[in-house]
């Protein structure tokens, strides 16, 4: 057996294509002492890569990525053969780990390897946090989302439904998508942003504002977002995945004295430093999973080979929900 990386090739203008990756096949790594070696069994694709690609990444050398594997060798005693772990090493078919690099899985009866990298991975932490942590949201209030079709978007709707939200406003790409939103996920109401301005749309959608928008995508979104906010409203940013692949877009445009008069405020935050609330996301979400009270939202890619097509799928709006790769059985 041979292992296989993705390495990339070269830095992207506007949308990256499968030129600007490769597939580099190796023998499987053998872990050195204080080491495990991992077969990776999912894989998460995240916009945030597309931003990394601009600068991060480093040319012709693997790529990370939150990935979920087995532990199939092992030279660190706390790291045993056959036990699930996720970590950041991925598009990789193996990883060498150490304890510090991985994150060890509870096991819950009747979940499905894929939660732990959606609802209960780093997409569902982001969503938790902005809601608990950033917006300190209140039950009754009003929420607009956008991208809330995506992996955060989903998950953002699904909780504050579950926090007891008022009414819940989400803005998507596609008609289907908006049917999503309102007759799977549990939104009030959602818009096609293609229908025209946001501004407009979000007037139609909540004629008497919002408390809290959780924004995914910058732009005419926020901009809009921020005229819509009620007194003492909130802003959360996640994201700008409307300005990764055109970094030539407008600044945005909104009155500023909102801001002040309103007395809003705007926060940005990384969830890799809030690590801290995962055990507090297992327990609000993992007994609903079981119940069936809280679904999951997942575009599924079944073999390693088509890794880089879920994620230029992602990127162009292609998938409901997370986005995960599977390993072929």
């Amino acid at each position: 057996m041979t292992a296989l990386t993705v390495h990339q090739t070269s830095r992207p203008t506007g949308f990256p294509t499968p030129e600007h990756f490769r597939f580099v096949e190796s023998e499987i790594p053998e872990p050195s002492p204080g080491t495990a070696l991992v077969e990776n069994l999912y894989w998460s694709v995240d916009p945030y890569h597309r931003e990394m690609m601009d600068r991060d990444f480093e040319l012709n050398a693997p790529l990370e990525g939150r990935t979920l594997g087995r532990v199939v060798a092992s030279r660190e005693p706390s790291l045993r053969e056959d036990e699930l772990i996720v970590h950041r090493k991925g598009w990789r078919t193996h990883s060498v780990v150490s304890p510090a690099e991985v994150r060890r899985l509870p096991r819950y009866e009747g979940l499905p390897l894929s939660a732990y990298l959606s609802v209960l991975g780093g997409t569902g932490l982001t969503a938790y946090v902005g809601l608990t942590r950033v917006a300190r949201f209140r039950a009754g209030e009003d929420l607009f989302v956008s991208a809330a079709a995506g992996g955060v978007g989903t998950a953002t709707g699904r909780f504050a439904r579950l926090l007891g939200a008022g009414r819940l406003i989400g803005s998507a790409g596609s008609r289907a998508k908006v049917r999503h939103l309102v007759e799977q996920v549990g939104y009030d109401t959602a818009f096609d942003y293609h229908d025209g301005p946001v501004a407009d749309l979000l007037t139609k959608a909540a004629p008497d504002g919002i408390d809290v928008f959780v924004d995914n995508v910058g732009g005419e979104h926020l901009g809009a977002a921020i005229g819509a906010l009620r007194d003492r409203g909130r802003v959360v940013r996640v994201g700008t995945v409307g300005q990764y692949n055109t970094p030539d877009a407008p600044p945005v445009r909104f009155d500023h004295a909102d801001v002040v008069e309103k007395s809003l405020r705007l926060e940005g935050f990384l969830v890799r430093d809030h690590a801290d609330v995962q055990e507090e996301l297992y327990e609000f979400a993992v007994p609903r999973l079981l119940d069936g009270t809280l679904a999951l939202d997942e575009t599924v890619l079944d073999g390693f080979d088509r890794i880089v097509e879920a994620f230029l799928l992602m990127l162009r709006g292609g998938n409901t929900g997370k986005t995960l790769v599977r390993a072929l059985s």
